[in-house]
């Protein structure tokens, strides 16, 4: 059975402490924003490291591909 961006949101949720979660795709191909203060003063490689251990296993298994934008609360905020 293919994911759901739901299925993606809470698996991200439960792995790491997010203020905000936006996921959309198809089942294959995923899109998240991803705002966590646990980015602050951290560099793009280890924001999606960060998540990328929230996904665990399911990334080399059931998710065939994610894009990301990973914020900090500040930086997400001053984009609206």
């Amino acid at each position: 059975m293919l994911p759901t961006p739901e299925n993606i949101r809470t698996y991200i949720a439960d792995g790491l402490d997010c203020e905000h979660i936006e996921v959309t795709g198809d089942g294959a191909h995923f899109e998240a924003v991803i705002v966590s203060a646990a980015f602050a003063g951290k560099r793009l490689i280890a924001r999606h490291q960060l998540v990328y251990a929230a996904l665990g296993d399911r990334m080399k298994q059931e998710i065939h591909a994610l894009s990301m934008q990973t914020l900090t609360p500040e930086e997400f905020n001053g984009n609206r």
